[in-house]
């Protein structure tokens, strides 16, 4: 099982992690995994590429682990891009989450 941890300050998202991997199929063959994983990268690529936010992650394939971390400080304009892109996030990885129970764990705090 996949545990996506979504950390909010004042509302505002600040983290995200996912720790494990979905085991709904094989490795190389789960749709879930790579559902899921391509949900939470193609926002941290939309943060760092996009919105030219500096986000710090950590990733281990192996691990089935990805964590992401906005700065602290982040001007009104970077503010609101990543509010769109990571609150965009959220809705992919809770519908994920809604499907496909036995495999993703979503918790937002």
């Amino acid at each position: 099982m996949t545990i996506v941890t979504v950390k909010r300050v004042r509302g505002h998202i600040v983290s995200v992690s996912c720790l494990g991997h979905t085991k709904a199929a094989e490795k190389g063959e789960d749709i879930v995994c790579a559902g899921l994983s391509s949900v939470v990268q193609t926002a941290l690529l939309g943060l760092m590429q996009v919105a030219g936010i500096q986000a710090r992650f950590t990733r281990d394939d192996e691990e089935g682990i990805l964590i992401v971390k906005l700065p602290d400080i982040l001007e009104a304009g970077e503010r609101h891009d990543a509010d769109m892109i990571l609150e965009t996030m959220l809705c992919g990885v809770s519908d994920l989450a809604d499907g496909f129970s036995k495999y993703i764990k979503l918790e937002v705090k």
